[in-house]
């Protein structure tokens, strides 16, 4: 059964297209799009449906807002061929592989101490994952409201159908490319999404070209257990902390206690 004949009958879609990607024979259609931004109460109704329709809603943004591809999405910059599946990837592997790499000297950018200062306390040795919360909310209840806050901060984001039978798997079905200067196989961060999703309620609401946008129902409330965390990020997305407004692990670590949403950002 393809993507479009699974469109739900029941809600009434605005209008869109199936994108076909880049690669391939033309054959390929991974997303649904809507053509106008997305109207705030679809995201959850649509999310609600995913059991029976098997089609996840994700809310885009573009690399510019006022292009008329609306890259990467609109132009069918896609590829969905190129795809491993998340199941082939184990999350602890990647994040030891991520870590050491990431922690490595042997560049001009930093210093030894300069990088080790930045993943301070941990040192170039894979702290290991961060220990799982018990679960205190709802995880659907709370993507609901980040939907809400991340369409009121992007309000011209679009809609799209994505089939997949979780949020994480979209990433990689979808055939998104946005943390393809680390690694081009999406399907290697899905894996990991996989796993936030089972331990601390994640949920997959928002795309942009190079940014992904979670909620979290059982975010770190300790700060011991935030910097655990902190470090499943930095291996997950380095950038966060080399070019975001942190300054190490540390800082970062507490901004991460208590927060409902994860927001990543790839350059």
């Amino acid at each position: 059964m393809n993507l479009e004949s699974r469109l739900p009958h029941g809600i009434a879609l605005p209008p869109g297209r199936m994108i076909t990607s880049d690669e391939g024979d033309g054959d390929v259609q991974p997303l649904w799009l809507s053509e106008a931004p997305a109207a705030i109460e679809l995201w959850p109704r649509l999310r609600a449906e995913h059991a029976t329709s098997g089609l996840w809603p994700l809310l885009l943004d573009a690399l510019d807002r006022h292009d008329a591809d609306f890259r990467p999405w609109g132009c069918g910059e896609l590829w969905p061929e190129r795809m491993s599946s998340p199941a082939d990837h184990n999350p602890d592997t990647l994040f030891a592989r991520w870590w050491q790499d990431y922690t490595a000297t042997d560049d001009d950018q930093l210093t030894a101490d300069e990088r080790l200062a930045v993943t301070a306390p941990f040192g170039q040795t894979w702290p290991g994952p961060a220990p799982t919360p018990a679960p205190s909310t709802d995880p659907d209840e709370i993507a609901e409201q980040y939907a809400g806050a991340f369409l009121t901060q992007n309000p011209h984001a679009r809609l799209g159908l994505v089939a997949a039978s979780r949020g994480a798997d979209a990433l990689a079905t979808v055939g998104w490319m946005g943390p393809a200067n680390y690694d081009n196989d999406t399907a290697t961060f899905a894996a990991v999404v996989r796993d936030w999703e089972d331990r601390f309620g994640a949920r997959v609401v928002g795309i942009g070209f190079s940014t992904l946008h979670l909620s979290v129902a059982a975010p770190p409330a300790r700060i011991e257990d935030a910097l655990a965390v902190a470090a499943e990020h930095f291996a997950f997305c380095p950038d966060n902390i080399w070019q975001g407004t942190h300054a190490d692990l540390a800082s970062y670590a507490e901004d991460l206690m208590g927060l409902n949403c994860w927001e990543f950002w790839w350059d």
